[in-house]
């Protein structure tokens, strides 16, 4: 077993003006979450600290420049799930929570559940979390997107992350915006345990992006897991559900996937996906927007 930590920037098609920030934004998020893990913390703050780098970068679909709604409105989904309770906690269709994935991860810690709107706003605010007017998180690029109807070529997709630390916890957490011009009260895959993220310290943990409506019926971080069973390698299991997804419905989808050894793997069906990756093994973090 090898600590590792691996984060996506989402299944999507990346214009080539964008390739540079997707690289730096996954390098970043995964350089905030190994500091903790070989730092000695565990997996739970290192998916954590690095999904909210991505929650506060705009080239992602995440808190800061988040799609806007047919309404012209942002609201943030996430879940953090850990694999050796099987604890976990999501938020969807919140507007004034500034990173999502902090009000999930305390949700967790308390009773697992999920929460929505303005009950899981007003959770956050009790607990501390940093709340902002909904106005902040739309970026002036998605705002003016969304008031032109332009034809996006670099389509926003979720953020995850998937860690596996020295004590052996397997800890994983997605956080999206949703989709561009979805119709108001929309909640996808992100914030469902077994289709958005899923986490089991016997075989390994995933974090899937895409569009909700494909994965959620194929159940896909879930099913990306089942495929680890008899030892498979993880970039063999999550290949086999990127494929199994293809053959049962249509849509674009991707996941990450960590095994219990701290294995990594990564598939998607989209043009592009934005990958970062290091483990114990590795000299520097590995990152791409593609295979």
């Amino acid at each position: 077993m090898v600590s590792s930590i691996i984060v996506h920037g989402g299944a999507k098609t990346i214009s080539k003006d964008k390739a540079r920030a997707n690289t730096a934004g996954c390098m970043a998020a995964v350089q905030a979450g190994w500091s903790i893990l070989t730092g000695g913390g565990n997996a739970k703050d290192a998916v954590e600290a690095a999904i909210r780098v991505l929650e506060d970068n705009p080239t992602f679909n995440a808190s800061i420049g988040a799609t806007l709604d047919s309404d012209g409105e942002v609201f943030l989904d996430a879940a953090i799930m850990e694999g050796k309770t099987y604890g976990w906690g999501g938020v969807a269709a919140v507007q004034k929570v500034r990173h999502p994935i902090s009000v999930a991860r305390k949700i967790m810690e308390n009773k697992s559940m999920l929460l929505v709107s303005k009950g899981a706003e007003q959770f956050a605010a009790e607990r501390g979390d940093e709340m902002c007017a909904p106005s902040e998180l739309i970026s002036d690029e998605q705002r003016r997107e969304w008031e032109e109807q332009e034809a996006v070529l670099d389509r926003p997709a979720t953020v995850g992350c998937v860690a596996l630390d020295d004590n052996g916890l397997l800890v994983a957490g997605t956080s999206t915006g949703g989709l561009a011009n979805q119709p108001p009260g929309r909640v996808g895959d992100s914030a469902l345990v077994g289709c958005g993220l899923y986490a089991d310290n016997n075989l390994g943990a995933c974090s899937t992006t895409g569009d909700g409506e494909s994965i959620i019926p194929v159940v896909l971080a879930k099913t990306a897991i089942d495929f680890l069973v008899e030892n498979r390698h993880p970039q063999q299991a999550a290949q086999m559900a990127i494929d199994k997804l293809a053959s049962q419905v249509k849509g674009e989808a991707g996941c990450i996937l960590l095994d219990h050894q701290g294995q990594v793997g990564w598939a998607y069906n989209s043009q592009d996906m934005a990958v970062a990756y290091m483990t114990a093994k590795m000299d520097k973090i590995a990152v791409f927007t593609k295979k």
